[in-house]
């Protein structure tokens, strides 16, 4: 299948090769792209870091990306008060700010033919488990690329990105470029929508630099159709005590893949990455973080919460590697899934790699069924066992959704999720 599909891609790529913009990604880059796609062959499930995401979706896809963007812009959800919204449909932006960014931030499109924002970390395919961002590497045909400069406040920010091109017809490729300077903070939500019940392939690429003391505090929404193929590579570098909130929701799609790289390359700084995933009915939900403690006294805190019902796959594999220099580190993995049908698999993966001393880590991992003892609790005090199945998976799953801190988006969160299982209107009706 790889060969055949390898072909397929090359053939794809000669055909749209001279309409791709080198503003966005050089040419000479697309073409290395591509030669080390062919060279590392696309992902196979018999490779450990890949065994529970869906590929065969890839199959039946167009590579290529649409070269007509649809113009039309579906009904969105309410923007967030303070927040400059960008949408990008198709990969390609699609409307202006609806609120005009400040003074000390800068937020382009690079299709328009703006110079790449200049990070210091790797390209974002260095991962082996990244072989899917070499995708977006040469078929990008936009990018969101933003810069912070200014000390005064925190800058917040909204990307949208609208899948609504099927796959036959052709894919979407999204990619963001973040870079922080020295002592700035950014808030960024990045969210992930389609339109129709068409099938969609969308494959994104983030790439994130924070310089020293800067911060950023990031929101993923992953809320894509019943259909879509969601595949996403994000890396990360932290210079000298910069903090990188990652928060990461992911309940659409029929099958879902985040693949998450970490540097923590300066002494002081810290990660905390917290996930939520919801799977229902035939969908795969799977996320591969990898944490690299390369310097003295940094931290990392990973959280995960899933629940997988129907016949649905949800998958975590959280990886923390502590190098010989990263001294001091302190390590905290907390995974933890919850099966809610007899069909179901849930796959919790902590692992831990230590190459140095004077280090402190633990990690805890579990997979079950609903707690018993609690279930009995609420059904003794009058409740009926379908209200009190509810009420447990929503607790379960606000371990993480409660850590976001904006108001407004953590009860559009709460409601989504409600949406997304089975027992919705009771859900919304317990959440007033």
């Amino acid at each position: 299948m790889s060969t055949a599909l390898l072909a397929r891609v090359k053939d794809e790529y000669g055909s749209v090769r001279d309409t791709l913009p080198a503003s966005v990604v050089g040419t000479e880059r697309r073409r290395s792209a591509l030669e080390t796609l062919c060279a590392q062959g696309l992902p196979a499930t018999r490779e450990e870091n890949w065994r529970y995401t869906n590929l065969r979706v890839l199959e039946r896809a167009r590579f290529a990306p649409t070269l007509t963007p649809s113009a039309a812009i579906p009904e969105l959800p309410a923007p967030l008060a303070g927040f400059s919204r960008y949408v990008f449909v198709d990969g390609v932006l699609s409307s202006s700010p609806s609120i005009a960014a400040e003074a000390g931030i800068s937020v382009r499109s690079l299709r328009a033919g703006a110079a790449a924002v200049t990070l210091e970390s790797p390209p974002i395919p260095a991962l082996p488990e990244a072989r899917l961002a070499l995708l977006n590497e040469a078929f990008a045909t936009d990018a969101a690329a933003i810069r912070v400069q200014s000390l005064a406040a925190t800058q917040r920010v909204e990307l949208v990105f609208i899948a609504s091109t099927a796959a036959q017809m052709g894919a979407s490729y999204p990619r963001v470029q973040v870079a922080l300077e020295p002592g700035t903070r950014l808030a960024l939500v990045e969210r992930h929508l389609s339109t129709g019940d068409a099938a969609n392939l969308v494959n994104c690429a983030v790439q994130v630099d924070l310089a020293v003391g800067s911060r950023l505090t990031h929101y993923r929404l992953q809320q894509t159709g019943s259909r879509t193929a969601w595949f996403d590579t994000l890396e990360a570098t932290l210079a000298k005590d910069a903090r990188y909130e990652l928060l990461a929701v992911s309940t659409g799609g029929l099958t879902a893949r985040s693949t998450v790289h970490v540097r923590l390359a300066g002494s002081g700084a810290e990660v905390a990455l917290s996930t939520a995933a919801l799977g229902d009915r035939l969908q795969s939900q799977d996320t591969f973080a990898l944490t690299e403690h390369l310097a003295p006294q940094t931290r990392t805190e990973q959280t995960f919460r899933g629940i997988a019902s129907g016949r649905a796959r949800v998958a975590f594999n959280g990886k923390v590697v502590v190098r010989e220099a990263a001294r001091g580190t302190d390590s905290r993995q907390s995974l933890r899934g919850l099966l809610a049908g007899p069909e179901a698999e849930i796959d919790v993966r902590p692992q831990l790699e230590i190459y140095t001393d004077e280090v402190r880590c633990a990690h805890g991992a579990t997979a079950g069924m609903l707690d018993e003892s609690m279930l009995f609790y609420l059904l003794s005090r009058g409740l009926s066992p379908e209200v009190a199945q509810r009420l447990l998976k929503w607790a379960f799953l606000e371990d993480v959704v409660s850590r976001i801190e904006l108001p407004d988006l953590r009860r559009r969160i709460e409601v989504e999720i409600a949406g997304q299982m089975s027992e919705a209107d009771s859900l919304k009706e317990l959440l007033g």
